[in-house]
């Protein structure tokens, strides 16, 4: 697991990476990319992960962030009409040069999420990474994956279960062919 000030430049890291790539980034938005990263490309931030109201939560890394606002890395800015999302601030941009090895190390990983779920919408990356959470859940066994994912969450149809697997799968296949995941 890697330490608080290296985890933190990875978070900023991947908030500026996503902002690039046209991401809101709200809170829903840092938790499922930061879910990704950890889950799914093994980037050992240490977050604690639970099934939550939409999909994969970590108070743990709500907590971070709240405590990255204090030390002054990160604000949030409101943009009406839809409410606030997180910036790197001035001090946040500075304190990422202090971290180039670990942001080299994770500097793909980081870019690949960013990528893949930069710009979805907060249901999509609801199913998605409730999808990918089903996918590592040990205790699926005997059930279907889809069958699992609306017992989980009702309100997501059997046709959106389907998809939101099927993206999964791929995203899960293309992280392995780049060498950026082990996961099976």
């Amino acid at each position: 697991m890697m330490k608080r000030m290296q985890r933190d430049a990875v978070l900023l890291s991947l908030i500026k990476e996503m902002k690039d790539k046209g991401s809101w980034c709200g809170e829903t938005h840092i938790q499922k990319a930061a879910y990704f990263l950890q889950e799914l490309l093994g980037v050992p931030m240490g977050f604690e992960f639970i099934l939550y109201k939409h999909g994969p939560y970590s108070f743990d890394l709500s907590d971070e962030v709240t405590a990255m606002r204090a030390d002054s890395l990160l604000e949030y800015k409101t943009r009406v009409p839809y409410g606030p999302n997180l910036f790197p601030t001035k001090e946040g941009q500075e304190f990422l040069l202090r971290y180039p090895k670990t942001l080299s190390n994770y500097a793909d990983r980081i870019n690949f999420v960013a990528e893949k779920i930069g710009i979805l919408g907060v249901a999509d990356l609801e199913r998605l990474a409730t999808a990918l959470y089903v996918t590592f859940d040990e205790n699926v066994e005997g059930k279907s994956r889809e069958d699992t994912i609306i017992e989980l969450k009702p309100h997501i149809t059997i046709d959106e279960s389907c998809e939101a697997l099927k993206k999964i799968d791929a995203i899960k296949r293309e992280a392995m062919e780049k060498g950026l995941s082990s996961s099976s």
